[in-house]
């Protein structure tokens, strides 16, 4: 069976900090998981969120209600 590659929204942070904070949150139902930045995307610290393209709307308010910092949101097509 083939993998085939679905779109995930990607979350980039300008320091690995920022990155760490996110990954502590998702014990908090924040959807996701830590990722190294792909190579379509330049970013800061090397660590990047990501879930799939659908989830996008519920990862920003989940962003945006914790405070969390983040340097980017883009959709890369990914396995």
């Amino acid at each position: 069976m083939q993998r085939c590659k679905t779109p995930h929204a990607v979350v980039t942070f300008h320091s690995t900090a920022d990155a760490m904070a996110v990954q502590a949150a998702a014990g908090d139902g924040l959807p996701g998981r830590v990722i190294p930045v792909p190579s379509e995307i330049s970013a800061g610290c090397g660590l990047a969120w990501s879930v799939p393209a659908e989830h996008r709307e519920t990862l920003e308010q989940a962003l945006a209600q914790r405070g969390l910092a983040f340097e980017a949101i883009t959709v890369v097509e990914l396995y």
